[in-house]
């Protein structure tokens, strides 16, 4: 039976389309996706996280175990911050990519919830003397993303100006009416963004406080299908999608998800070989398409006669007015600027390797 939000019923007033995607019922737009996704670049939009889990852990053991389990310092974390991480196998492949949360006893990770049981499974698996106590608390929250320029400044209106977390990651509990929350500053679009962390039952109180207020803001709420085509001018891999457990951390470009310095953890040993040796075989890239249609996912990607990768996601840029897409390309062919062309159905498209992210807010302002 599919999984559905909190939300379900709230955005069927919304007008919302819905859409299967890994076991949940999400809204793929609200009746106009163009006007979400601009609502997102140029206002505020309003995105329900639902399908995301949240896993505290905590003991007097906790920190030591993740420091084991994950690839970034969260030794290094003090209360109110946090840092995004990958969970490895042994042979340095992904398992799953979470977001840490550090507070003073205990520390919430937050993952895509597909992914969840096979993740507690893994850790479970590892824990064997240590004191730490894993609480699954799915079900028991919720959390809502605000995105884009304005959302600080919603924010500041319900919440005033100390409230709000200003690094990312950064996070702090604030109130909205009487209603505790969870602030955390974090973009999924390449925007200004805030996830706010809710009790399952308050989720459609906060959710109408939200509305009621961004009205002066113009605010949206924003669909699946424009957060993919978001997401994707930003740069930035799904799990899933973008990489799975074929993918060594490395190839992804996820380098702000790894420390080089904090010493042993699973499939540390593979990161650093591959560090050291100065490359890995094949890496994420942007392609930057002709013509007016996306690729396939899973369309081959050639450098002549030569297939040098596959495209995993595809969609037609707004921002950029053409086709886009990610793929892994072998390392002779990822250079920004080298001629590919993609295979997709009976279509030959040429192609260019661009850096990440394709839209970058901060240069849309300059």
């Amino acid at each position: 039976m599919l999984q559905r939000s909190p939300l379900y019923d709230l955005h069927g007033t919304r007008g919302a389309e819905f859409v299967e995607e890994s076991g949940w019922l999400l809204p793929a737009h609200f009746g106009d996706r163009a006007t979400e996704y601009q609502a997102v670049r140029s206002q505020v939009g309003l995105i329900d996280l639902c399908h995301r889990s949240l896993i505290r852990f905590q003991g007097p053991d906790r920190v030591s175990f993740l420091q084991g389990m994950v690839s970034n310092d969260v030794k290094s974390l003090a209360a109110g911050e946090g840092l995004y991480a990958a969970v490895l196998d042994v042979n340095g492949k992904v398992l799953a990519d979470v977001r840490i949360f550090c507070a003073e006893d205990s520390f919430l990770v937050d993952l895509w919830e597909p992914l969840k049981e096979k993740i507690l499974d893994h850790l479970n698996r590892y824990l064997v003397a240590d004191e730490v106590e894993i609480v699954d608390l799915s079900g028991e929250r919720g959390i809502l993303s605000l995105q884009g320029p304005k959302s600080r400044a919603l924010l500041e209106r319900l919440l005033g100006t100390r409230e709000i977390p200003s690094t990312p990651y950064g996070h702090r509990i604030a109130k909205i009416d009487m209603t505790e929350v969870g602030v955390v500053h974090a973009t999924h679009t390449g925007e200004k963004g805030f996830d706010i962390m809710i009790a399952a039952d308050s989720l459609p109180d906060v959710a109408s406080r939200l509305e009621e207020a961004g009205r002066s803001f113009s605010l949206r709420w924003v669909g699946r299908h424009a957060l993919e085509v978001l997401r994707v001018e930003a740069g930035i891999p799904l799990c899933g999608v973008d990489m799975d457990e074929e993918n060594l951390l490395l190839e992804t470009g996820l380098d702000h998800a790894v420390s080089f310095h904090k010493g042993c953890y699973l499939g540390q040993e593979v990161v650093e070989r591959i560090h050291s040796r100065g490359h890995v075989n094949r890496k994420l890239v942007g392609l930057m398409l002709d013509g007016k249609d996306p690729a396939e996912r899973g369309a081959k990607i050639r450098c002549g006669e030569k297939e040098v990768g596959r495209v995993t996601s595809a969609v037609y840029s707004p921002a950029l007015k053409r086709p886009i897409a990610l793929g892994y390309v072998a390392r002779d062919s990822w250079e920004s600027g080298t001629r590919l062309t993609v295979h997709s159905g009976s279509a030959t498209l040429p192609a260019v390797v661009s850096t990440l992210p394709f839209y970058n807010a901060a240069a849309s302002l300059s």
